[in-house]
């Protein structure tokens, strides 16, 4: 029989998320037997304990909201990137039973923004200054981006995302929230915010022609931002895009295997349906 080896999801709430479904028919089509991956409803003050906790058949564990940060915390080393943007989605089991933390949300945003057509020297537009907010600052450094102007309700969150800026090397410019219909005039616009948040921009923003739209949400969908974004005829790129590109990443560090990334992507869509 072959070894059992285990790895999840910890989030709270977790129950919505869809990652079992990605990963676990990676597992299949990778021929990979006594492979599981479940859900864990976890706090971000549980997960030190969580983590501390786990046998050795546990070989990953992906990290949602609130346990990023913390995540970064219990790992016996970092990826630069986890490392400069303050937050970790990924931990892999080490031989010596450590931990070692990436952030996988940052190379999936770049994959599914270069599929979409982004080059380097576009100026960016980021909606809220959240944790995935910090990921597209990393994103935008990779793809050598021209400028990035974050707009946030609130002026003080900007400010949390200064040293992340200057750490991936980017420059960062504040926006005011009643400045956000201006701002959507860039060549690539991220909405990190929450839902609901950005709707009333959907009838209020100037879209730049040939404009590339990131919506990180994806239930429901579309949103009224994505909806407006396609109707303008721009390329429009949901969460549960980046839902795939960051899995495939954990996958392939978790098992040392390619990802069969078409079963990964059927499996998604299917659940979606």
């Amino acid at each position: 029989m072959a070894p059992r080896r285990r790895a999840a999801v910890l989030g709270k709430p977790i129950g919505h998320s869809l990652s079992p479904v990605i990963h676990n028919a990676g597992y299949a089509a990778a021929g990979l037997a006594g492979w599981s991956y479940t859900r864990v409803e976890c706090a971000a003050a549980e997960l030190p304990a969580l983590v501390a906790g786990l046998g050795p058949e546990w070989v990953g564990l992906s990290v949602t909201m609130p346990g990023k940060e913390a995540a970064l915390a219990v790992a016996a080393e970092a990826s630069p990137v986890a490392a400069a943007v303050g937050a970790a989605n990924t931990l892999v089991r080490r031989p010596d039973g450590s931990w070692y933390a990436d952030n996988t949300d940052v190379a999936g945003m770049v994959q599914v923004l270069t599929d979409a057509g982004v080059r380097a020297g576009a100026a960016v537009t980021v909606l809220g200054a959240g944790g995935t907010a910090r990921a597209a600052l990393a994103a935008a450094a990779r793809l050598a981006c021209s400028s990035v102007t974050v707009v946030a309700r609130r002026a003080e969150a900007v400010d949390d995302l200064r040293p992340v800026a200057d750490a991936v090397g980017v420059v960062l410019n504040a926006g005011a929230w009643g400045d956000a219909p201006r701002h959507l005039g860039a060549e690539v616009v991220v909405s990190t915010v929450p839902k609901g948040v950005a709707d009333p921009l959907a009838e209020e923003g100037t879209w730049s022609a040939g404009a590339v739209v990131f919506d990180a949400l994806y239930d429901p969908w579309p949103t009224p931002l994505a909806a407006a974004a396609v109707a303008a005829g721009l390329r429009v790129v949901s969460g549960l895009d980046l839902l795939l590109a960051q899995a495939v990443g954990q996958f392939e560090q978790f098992t040392g295997v390619a990802a069969p990334v078409e079963a990964m992507r059927e499996a998604l869509l299917a659940a979606r349906r």
